[in-house]
């Protein structure tokens, strides 16, 4: 199976690129989308060519999320605590977007390693504002404890108007996904898949990994939350967080893979129906196949067809004919 990366591609790519010809004047204006409708935009101009401004759009949060400033709770702390004073934070952002940082590339490290390693985090971006909520939960976990002021159950945002819920406690940490679906397909398909998702976590390879269940109702965990906050049409995952799983670098591991958790589920339905699409192509090309070789040879059949005609005689004529 293929986990998603934590870093967008090309942004990392227009970084890198940005820098090797930091002498060349050369504009950019840049807009994207990557999965679950994280939007990117990144700007440079002639006059600045060595200040490059990168904004980000955030899915639309659904009611029961917690924003603060268009941003998730602890989301600041996490961009100054990942980059120091390497970018800035324009406050108000660009129009339309959650986040615009201003990066100067001509006080990035000399050292090249150095130096990659933070246009790496910094196409991380997603991954850092968005996780910032769960990393917050999780770093207070590792310690056994529990933030102050948190509620029975936070709810994250990981798609548009969609979200999944966190029941933090000193010991454990339940995470608990709404899958949703919007094709009819799709819904059987990933039925089937997390339902074994669910049956192979009991392999003796995977004892250490955090617990795993499904179920076609909502957990009793969410006891209180909103009908349709509740609404999924392929059932209910919960993942159980344990301390030893956010150890170290654990953490950064742990966070990244529960906010794309939907995204890789949905990734691996695409590809499980794009291979049965194929499969029965070939099935349906193999049988016009045998169809057309057991058509008779037309060359033959205008040779042999209509040179001779056959009778069928009655009794009384076959002993007719014998006798004469």
């Amino acid at each position: 199976m293929i986990l998603l990366q934590s870093h967008s591609r090309f942004l990392l790519q227009t970084l890198l690129n940005r820098v090797q010809n930091l002498e060349k004047a050369i504009e950019l204006d840049h807009h994207w989308v990557e999965f679950n409708d994280v939007r990117y935009h990144v700007q440079v101009s002639m006059k600045n060519p060595h200040i490059l401004q990168l904004s980000l759009s955030l899915p639309t949060p659904p009611l029961e999320t917690v924003f603060v400033g268009g941003l998730p709770f602890g989301a600041i702390e996490a961009i100054k605590a990942a980059y120091g004073v390497t970018v800035q934070i324009l406050d108000p952002p660009r129009d339309g977007f959650n986040l615009t940082l201003k990066l100067n590339l001509s006080k990035l490290p000399q050292d090249e390693e150095h130096r990659h390693t933070l246009l790496v985090k910094i196409a991380s971006v997603r991954e850092v504002v968005l996780g910032a909520p769960l990393r917050v939960i999780l770093k207070h976990l590792a310690s056994r404890t529990v933030a102050p002021d948190m509620n029975q159950f936070v709810a994250l945002v990981h798609r548009p108007n969609e979200s999944f819920f966190l029941v933090p406690q000193a010991e454990k940490v339940t995470v608990v996904f709404p899958m949703r679906f919007k094709d009819s397909i799709d819904t059987i398909l990933a039925t089937s898949f997390l339902q074994e998702f669910m049956e192979s976590r009991r392999t003796a390879g995977l004892s250490n990994a955090p617990p795993c269940l499904w179920s076609p109702s909502p957990p009793l965990e969410l006891k209180g939350a909103t009908d349709n906050a509740l609404s999924a049409n392929a059932g209910f995952v919960t993942f159980v967080i344990f301390p030893r799983h956010v150890e170290g670098r654990k953490l950064d591991r742990t966070v990244w893979n529960l906010s794309t958790f939907h995204a890789y589920v949905n990734y691996h339905v695409k590809c499980s129906e794009g291979f049965m699409h194929s499969r029965m192509r070939r099935r349906v090309e193999s049988l016009i196949q045998a169809l057309n070789c057991a058509k008779p040879d037309q060359e033959k059949t205008k040779k042999t067809a209509h040179t001779r005609s056959f009778k069928r005689l009655s009794l009384k004529d076959s002993r007719t004919n014998s006798s004469s």
